[in-house]
Order: structure tokens, then C-alpha cells, then sequence
């Protein structure tokens, strides 16, 4: 019987020991796939993540803090109000969109982290889904970062009717232009 009690005292240790360290894989996947450089900011607040006593992490935290991260560490299934006090808004939108149990089975399946988000949320509203940003390497809650392209054509989708009306005016002047020279050059002749 004391050895069972040991047994189950050591392992809710190393599960509350796994839970506190970040999730690596994912920052490692991201950099891999999009050639990018990525640092713990993609998620958390700290760019250096989560271990550690500077602001945003786990060692700078007091009672109040403490509480909020224990209870989005329980919000083990999708739906559930995420305010961590370490991770931003992505990492909170990951937590709440799929809870913590699918991330913490995610994390042998880095890849697997955009397919589950999908493309429905788009936090910094620059037309590039969250979890695009996040194969991209990208920062899902700065709406000037992003592949160029796909900001370019988001930005001009977004403006398509000022543009055609723009194109319109800029095609009537020239018409207006070509008309004013060909009678300038008839009375000239």
C-alpha cells in the first residue's frame, strides 16, 4: 500500500513538473517549417517562456497569478475561459480552442497544432489565419507580420472597391487627356 501511495505521489509530480516547462516542440515544428527564427513570444508573454523570474513567468508570479495559471492548466477541454498569466492571447486561443489535453497530445505531433486550430481565428484581423501565422513563423498578434504577399493581396481584397472606382477615375482622366490632345493637335493642323 505505501509503495502504490509512493508510486502515485511520483507521478503526479512529473505530470505537474511536464505541465510547468513550455511546449518546445511547437516553437521547434514552426522554426523548421518556415525557415524562421522563433522565439517563446509566438505563445507566451516572456520571450524567453514561461520558466524563469522575470515578468510573464512562472517565477514572478504571486498568489493571484498563480491561481489563474493553475485554472487555465485545468481547462482541459476546448471551451473553456483561458487567461493565463504567462501565455498571450495565441497561447490562450490555443488552450481555449482545444484544451489542454489535446495540446498536451499535440505536442508528439507538432504539425498537428494547425490542422486543429484551423483557419477561423484570426486575432491581430490581418487576413492570415492564427494557425497559418503559426506554419509561417509569423506573429499572430502583429497585423504588419506576415509573408508579404499574403498581406499585400489581404490588404487589396479588402480595399477592391476603392481600388476599381480608383482605376475607373484614372482610366476616365486619360480618356479625358487622349480627347484634349487629339483636339489640340486638329486646331494645330
Amino acid at each position: 500500500m505505501h509503495f502504490v501511495r509512493l508510486l502515485a505521489i511520483g507521478a503526479l509530480c512529473l505530470w505537474t513538473a511536464a505541465r510547468v516547462v513550455a511546449f518546445p516542440e511547437f516553437q521547434r515544428y514552426s522554426q523548421r517549417h518556415s525557415g524562421v527564427s522563433i522565439d517563446c513570444a509566438m505563445c507566451h508573454i516572456n520571450p524567453g517562456g514561461p520558466v524563469g523570474s522575470e515578468f510573464g513567468q512562472i517565477g514572478s508570479l504571486d498568489a493571484q497569478d498563480q491561481a489563474r495559471l493553475n485554472q487555465a492548466r485545468a481547462a482541459l477541454n476546448p471551451g473553456q475561459i483561458v487567461d493565463n498569466p504567462i501565455l498571450n492571447a495565441f497561447g490562450d486561443r490555443i488552450v481555449q480552442s482545444l484544451g489542454m489535453l489535446t495540446v498536451l497530445q499535440l505536442r508528439s505531433d507538432p504539425a498537428g497544432l494547425a490542422p486543429a486550430l484551423g483557419n477561423v481565428s484570426d486575432l491581430d484581423k490581418d487576413g492570415i489565419p492564427d494557425a497559418t501565422e503559426y506554419l509561417d513563423g509569423t506573429n499572430p498578434l502583429d497585423p504588419e507580420s506576415g509573408k508579404p504577399a499574403l498581406l499585400l493581396g489581404n490588404r487589396l481584397a479588402g480595399h477592391w472597391l476603392s481600388l476599381t472606382f480608383a482605376f475607373i477615375a484614372l482610366g476616365l482622366l486619360l480618356y479625358g487627356l487622349l480627347k484634349l490632345r487629339r483636339g489640340l493637335v486638329k486646331e494645330n493642323e
